[in-house]
């Protein structure tokens, strides 16, 4: 039930879904390396290419690149971006509040260097973190480069909803722009009808989930999460998981059974099936999660076959090729293994070669 709400099923990856689309089911793809989010994209479609990722990023401007959920960049429609950013950056602007001030940012000094990156942007963006701090410096706003405080001062005007992250450079580096300039500005719910969206589409996009689930994905106070399961429950059915009570959206409620040939999806790095929920082991095997999560807070790319993950892999790309490189699997997953290696290099449009373990 979870990998079909995750479209990760054959009936659920609609043909050329639009990137909007996907991102509006699964309420946002971590992002924080943005071509793990595009093939997060690919395996959630049939048809999608990374073109069209970049198409709806830049020029028709459909996702937006921000740091929501649990603090960290993801990609979301842009429709959601309004009502995402009003509920979710006060939360983390607070938690953020010590470690900016060990980087030297004092509630004055932010103040300033919030202000300062709108009149920056609004004169002279899409800007780099690099043209950024030079701009700030010249208007007395002193950051120390050697440390993150230029990334943690952006990202604090971005929880603010003032930026976002801008089209990238041509050597892949990224920018931020005024989020008014670069979105159009919509009107907001209350908080109160923002948590219930945000619990209606979690369960739509998660369920069968706990509310400690909808807590460890959001990142969400437990008092807020049981508060928006509450304005939620109407939408929701109450579910049993692994003994504990749990909810799923009504319109997903429905049994679903393993598919024949296996159903195989190639999950990249930080996908949001893997970090939607407070522990993985339905998903994953505690052997494998420990390959998965080698430390540095890195989630490693999964194979993932009828919901279940089976296998670690890894992708290598240069101008001219890339390389698959998948830990031992079995012959009956083989072949679905190599249709999505061929997919991923139909996707980026590079001649892509599988290697497997033995």
């Amino acid at each position: 039930m979870r990998a079909a709400a995750q479209c990760l099923t054959r009936d659920t990856a609609a043909t050329r879904r639009r990137p909007a689309a996907i991102l509006r089911q699964v309420v946002g793809l971590q992002a924080q390396v943005l071509s793990a989010a595009a093939l997060g994209m690919r395996v959630r479609s049939t048809g999608l290419r990374f073109s069209d990722v970049k198409r709806a990023l830049v020029d028709d401007r459909s996702i937006v690149r921000t740091w929501l959920m649990r603090g960290t960049l993801h990609l979301v429609a842009t429709d959601d971006i309004r009502w995402s950013v009003q509920l979710l950056g006060p939360v983390f602007a607070r938690a953020g509040a010590s470690r900016q001030a060990q980087l030297g940012l004092d509630d004055g000094l932010k103040t300033r260097g919030v202000a300062a990156l709108r009149t920056i942007l609004a004169d002279a963006g899409p800007l780099t973190r690099r043209e950024l701090f030079d701009r700030l410096r010249a208007r007395g706003i002193l950051l120390d480069p050697k440390t993150q405080a230029t990334i943690h001062l952006i990202g604090l005007a971005a929880m603010q909803g003032v930026l976002c992250v801008g089209p990238e450079r041509d050597d892949g580096e990224s920018t931020y722009v005024l989020l008014d300039d670069w979105v159009p500005s919509a009107r907001t719910p209350t908080r109160e009808a923002a948590l219930a969206e945000l619990a209606r589409r979690y369960f739509a996009a998660y369920g069968p989930a706990t509310v400690e689930d909808l807590g460890a994905w959001s990142g969400i106070a437990m008092a807020d999460a049981r508060s928006a399961v509450a304005r939620a429950k109407p939408s929701l059915a109450d579910v049993t998981i692994q003994g504990q009570p749990g909810f799923v959206h009504k319109a997903r409620l429905r049994q679903v059974t393993a598919s024949a040939p296996p159903d195989v999806r190639l999950l990249p790095a930080f996908d949001t099936y893997l970090l939607g929920y407070r522990r993985r082991d339905l998903a994953v095997a505690p052997a494998l999660q420990r390959r998965l999560q080698r430390g540095g807070g890195w989630l490693h790319p999964a194979v993932v076959v009828d919901g279940r993950a089976v296998a670690a892999w890894s992708l290598r790309t240069s101008a001219r090729r890339g390389l698959v490189q998948v830990e031992r699997i079995s012959r009956a997953i083989r072949i679905a293994v190599e249709a999505e290696v061929a997919d991923i290099g139909r996707f980026l449009d590079l001649p892509v070669t599988l290697e497997v373990a033995r």
